[in-house]
Protein backbone atom coordinates (compact mmCIF):
# COMPACT_ATOMS: atom_id res chain seq x y z
CA UNK A 1 0.00 0.00 0.00
CA UNK A 2 2.90 2.38 0.75
CA UNK A 3 4.28 1.97 -2.78
CA UNK A 4 0.90 2.84 -4.30
CA UNK A 5 0.64 5.96 -2.12
CA UNK A 6 4.17 6.97 -3.12
CA UNK A 7 3.36 6.56 -6.82
CA UNK A 8 0.10 8.51 -6.47
CA UNK A 9 1.99 11.24 -4.60
CA UNK A 10 4.69 11.28 -7.29
CA UNK A 11 2.02 11.52 -9.96
CA UNK A 12 0.42 14.47 -8.14
CA UNK A 13 3.76 16.27 -8.01
CA UNK A 14 4.53 15.52 -11.66
CA UNK A 15 1.11 16.70 -12.83
CA UNK A 16 1.36 19.89 -10.73
CA UNK A 17 4.81 20.56 -12.21
CA UNK A 18 3.58 20.08 -15.78
CA UNK A 19 0.45 22.17 -15.29
CA UNK A 20 2.65 24.98 -14.01
CA UNK A 21 5.11 24.60 -16.93
CA UNK A 22 2.39 24.50 -19.58
CA UNK A 23 0.40 27.39 -18.10
CA UNK A 24 3.17 29.89 -17.41
CA UNK A 25 4.88 29.38 -20.78
CA UNK A 26 1.74 30.86 -22.35
CA UNK A 27 2.22 34.15 -20.47
CA UNK A 28 5.91 34.57 -19.69
CA UNK A 29 8.67 34.53 -22.30
CA UNK A 30 11.22 33.72 -19.58
CA UNK A 31 9.35 30.61 -18.43
CA UNK A 32 11.41 27.42 -18.58
CA UNK A 33 10.70 25.28 -21.62
CA UNK A 34 11.44 21.83 -20.27
CA UNK A 35 9.08 20.53 -22.95
CA UNK A 36 11.61 21.59 -25.60
CA UNK A 37 14.42 19.78 -23.77
CA UNK A 38 12.22 16.68 -23.61
CA UNK A 39 11.34 16.88 -27.29
CA UNK A 40 15.01 17.17 -28.19
CA UNK A 41 15.89 14.21 -25.93
CA UNK A 42 13.13 12.02 -27.38
CA UNK A 43 14.04 12.92 -30.96
CA UNK A 44 17.76 12.33 -30.48
CA UNK A 45 17.15 9.10 -28.56
CA UNK A 46 14.88 7.64 -31.19
CA UNK A 47 17.15 8.69 -34.05
CA UNK A 48 20.14 7.10 -32.30
CA UNK A 49 18.21 3.81 -32.36
CA UNK A 50 17.43 4.22 -36.05
CA UNK A 51 13.78 5.05 -35.38
CA UNK A 52 11.77 7.90 -36.82
CA UNK A 53 10.78 10.34 -34.10
CA UNK A 54 7.27 11.74 -34.01
CA UNK A 55 6.74 15.37 -34.97
CA UNK A 56 4.28 18.14 -34.12
CA UNK A 57 1.50 17.28 -31.68
CA UNK A 58 2.56 13.63 -31.53
CA UNK A 59 6.05 14.67 -30.38
CA UNK A 60 4.60 17.05 -27.80
CA UNK A 61 2.18 14.41 -26.48
CA UNK A 62 4.82 11.68 -26.29
CA UNK A 63 7.19 14.02 -24.50
CA UNK A 64 4.52 15.17 -22.06
CA UNK A 65 3.57 11.59 -21.19
CA UNK A 66 7.23 10.62 -20.79
CA UNK A 67 7.86 13.65 -18.60
CA UNK A 68 4.91 12.91 -16.33
CA UNK A 69 5.83 9.23 -15.98
CA UNK A 70 9.53 9.86 -15.32
CA UNK A 71 8.87 12.68 -12.86
CA UNK A 72 6.18 10.63 -11.09
CA UNK A 73 8.62 7.76 -10.61
CA UNK A 74 11.39 10.11 -9.46
CA UNK A 75 9.11 12.02 -7.08
CA UNK A 76 7.67 8.77 -5.69
CA UNK A 77 11.02 8.18 -3.96
CA UNK A 78 10.07 11.00 -1.60
CA UNK A 79 7.77 8.62 0.26
CA UNK A 80 10.54 6.21 1.22
CA UNK A 81 12.14 6.83 4.59
CA UNK A 82 10.99 8.19 7.90
CA UNK A 83 7.62 9.93 7.92
CA UNK A 84 9.15 12.66 10.09
CA UNK A 85 11.33 13.91 7.20
CA UNK A 86 8.78 13.64 4.40
CA UNK A 87 8.51 17.37 3.68
CA UNK A 88 12.28 17.84 3.92
CA UNK A 89 12.79 14.97 1.46
CA UNK A 90 10.19 16.45 -0.87
CA UNK A 91 11.91 19.81 -0.83
CA UNK A 92 15.39 18.33 -1.25
CA UNK A 93 14.48 15.89 -4.02
CA UNK A 94 12.57 18.62 -5.87
CA UNK A 95 15.50 21.01 -5.47
CA UNK A 96 17.88 18.34 -6.78
CA UNK A 97 15.67 17.80 -9.84
CA UNK A 98 15.61 21.51 -10.57
CA UNK A 99 19.36 21.86 -10.24
CA UNK A 100 19.77 18.75 -12.38
CA UNK A 101 17.59 20.29 -15.08
CA UNK A 102 19.97 23.25 -15.18
CA UNK A 103 23.25 21.40 -14.99
CA UNK A 104 22.76 18.03 -16.70
CA UNK A 105 21.20 19.00 -20.04
CA UNK A 106 24.39 20.22 -21.70
CA UNK A 107 26.63 17.34 -20.48
CA UNK A 108 24.19 14.78 -21.91
CA UNK A 109 24.20 16.53 -25.28
CA UNK A 110 21.01 18.58 -25.07
CA UNK A 111 20.52 22.32 -25.38
CA UNK A 112 20.32 23.95 -21.97
CA UNK A 113 18.98 27.24 -23.38
CA UNK A 114 15.31 26.40 -22.68
CA UNK A 115 16.04 26.20 -18.93
CA UNK A 116 19.01 28.56 -18.53
CA UNK A 117 17.99 31.42 -20.85
CA UNK A 118 17.85 34.05 -18.09
CA UNK A 119 18.37 34.13 -14.34
CA UNK A 120 14.60 34.31 -13.98
CA UNK A 121 14.28 31.15 -16.10
CA UNK A 122 16.83 29.37 -13.90
CA UNK A 123 15.05 30.40 -10.70
CA UNK A 124 11.67 29.28 -12.06
CA UNK A 125 13.12 25.94 -13.20
CA UNK A 126 14.53 25.14 -9.76
CA UNK A 127 11.50 26.55 -7.97
CA UNK A 128 8.98 24.58 -10.01
CA UNK A 129 10.72 21.25 -9.50
CA UNK A 130 10.97 22.07 -5.81
CA UNK A 131 7.24 22.75 -5.80
CA UNK A 132 6.66 19.38 -7.50
CA UNK A 133 8.58 17.71 -4.69
CA UNK A 134 6.60 19.56 -2.04
CA UNK A 135 3.26 18.70 -3.70
CA UNK A 136 4.37 15.06 -3.72
CA UNK A 137 5.32 15.13 -0.03
CA UNK A 138 2.06 16.81 0.99
CA UNK A 139 0.01 14.37 -1.08
CA UNK A 140 1.74 11.37 0.47
CA UNK A 141 1.37 12.90 3.93
CA UNK A 142 -2.36 13.45 3.36
CA UNK A 143 -2.82 9.85 2.24
CA UNK A 144 -0.82 8.54 5.22
CA UNK A 145 -3.07 10.38 7.65
CA UNK A 146 -6.17 8.75 6.11
CA UNK A 147 -7.13 5.35 7.43
CA UNK A 148 -8.51 3.20 4.67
Amino acid sequence: MKLIKNIIGGLAGAVALNILHQTVKQFDHDAPRVDLVGEEALTKGMESMGLEAPTGNALFTATLIGDIVSNALYFSTIGFGKKKYLLLRGTTIGLAAGIGALTLTKPIGLSDAPVTRTNKTKIMTVGWYTLGGIVTALTIKAMQSKTV
